[in-house]
């Protein structure tokens, strides 16, 4: 399933960063990405973890033609880590089906357990050389003549460059930008995984007054991935690691009818997050070419456009490329990353933003909104999805380097 545009993109030299060397803070997608990627061009890296070990809360993600061509391009196959998606289906409230858009087979869209991507991440990055050292919980970060992580241990660890992949909850973002308040969307998420029966891949969305839920198979089946996401004042805590009692679950998609109510009741155990809004960072990089923030450090988006391990992937890809292309020159590299990932990552969190009040119309509203999707399914098949051909057809791995 490799798009073969992208088989044959490898322009920089394995020996075009061996002089860097790098510390990655962060252990997930975006952090991995980016070891792998640097290390592929010969740079020297480490990657501090803080958990025990590298391991990920069961749940799913998908990853869109702009990731795949991203994995692709550093030598994985997407096809050994997820499945691909055959459609996207959005449905109504009462599961009577409201759309489909068929999805494309090159590069193609794949739904990923998340803990396979993170390990087949994990196992590139180290064949590639990264060192990823574990338990190495970083307290604050200090930049002077050279960047230093300050280690909860009291240890300090000289980082060369430092590479913020760690989060919303970066110890490298407010170094480079002081505190910034997130706010609460009033919106929350339940994620959880059921065991599967089979079936074809195929994202599923049900859409309710101030409410919806997605479901899709994983690991061909054997899992079913759902995250539902409610409207509500009470505020919830910001993490993916907060439990909570299937029964409030069940409870707020009381109402929802298709195979939702038998998903539901197939739910032992769920995770609860508040869904929180956090500004793009105004800086990614120092300005002297010592640390740098990716991923959901510089720019947390909401799930509601499935691409925050996305942009992670593209991220990881740019800023590589970036540092291969002025390696004698890395405050000029890191303002060259932030330049070309700017803009695209703040226009995606805003598509995001607006997606979730799409999938939460109210009558009299939502009935009239159903009925266009319907008829331009009909008349127009593929529309609804090529509105989004922006995102999904962009490939980092082929643009223009400044």
């Amino acid at each position: 399933m490799n798009d073969p545009r992208a088989i044959a993109v490898h322009a920089d030299p394995p020996s075009a960063l061996s002089g860097l060397q790098a510390t990655v803070i962060g252990a997930g997608i975006g952090g991995l990405a980016a070891a792998l990627a640097l290390c592929r061009r010969g740079a020297s890296v480490s990657v501090l973890e803080q958990a025990p070990e590298i391991s990920e809360v069961g749940a799913g993600l998908q990853i869109s033609p702009n990731g795949t061509r991203v994995l692709t391009a550093l030598g994985l196959d997407p096809a050994a880590l997820g499945d691909q998606a055959e459609a996207v289906e959005l449905r109504d409230q009462r599961g009577r089906l409201v759309t489909r858009m068929d999805l494309p087979a090159v590069p193609g869209f794949y739904l990923c357990h998340r803990a396979d991507l993170i390990a087949g991440l994990a196992a590139a990055a180290r064949t590639a050389g990264a060192g990823v050292k574990l338990l190495q919980r970083v307290s604050t970060v200090e930049l002077k003549a050279r960047a230093e992580a300050l280690m909860r241990t009291g240890a300090r660890q000289p980082a060369g460059l430092l590479i913020g992949a760690d989060g919303v909850h970066s110890v490298l973002r407010p170094v480079l930008n002081g505190p910034s308040r997130p706010f609460f969307t009033g919106q929350v998420a339940w994620r959880a995984t059921i065991p599967g029966s089979g079936g074809p891949a195929v994202v599923q969305v049900f859409m309710g007054p101030g409410r919806h839920l997605v479901s899709y198979p994983l690991r061909g089946g054997a899992l079913r991935n759902i995250v539902a996401v409610e409207e509500r004042r009470q505020w919830a805590a910001e993490g993916w690691t907060h439990a909570d009692d299937p029964t409030a679950l069940r409870a707020a998609f009381g109402g929802f009818g298709g195979s939702v109510p038998d998903w539901l009741a197939s739910i032992e155990q769920v995770w609860l997050w508040g869904l929180f809004r956090h500004p793009v960072a105004r800086r990614w990089h120092d300005g002297q070419g010592r640390a740098v923030i990716l991923g959901d450090a510089a720019h947390a988006t909401l799930p509601f456009l499935a691409q925050g391990a996305n942009m992670a992937l593209e991220d990881a890809w740019v800023l590589a490329e970036a540092l291969a292309a002025r390696p004698d020159a890395p405050a000029e590299a890191l303002a060259g990353f932030e330049a070309r990932r700017k803009r695209r990552c703040k226009d995606i969190v805003a598509a995001a933003d607006r997606n979730a009040r799409a999938y939460h119309l109210r009558a009299p509203i939502a009935p009239i909104g159903h009925a266009i999707l319907r008829l331009a399914g009909h008349v127009a098949p593929g529309l609804a999805l090529r509105r989004f051909a922006w995102v999904h057809e962009h490939d980092v791995t082929r643009e223009a380097v400044p």
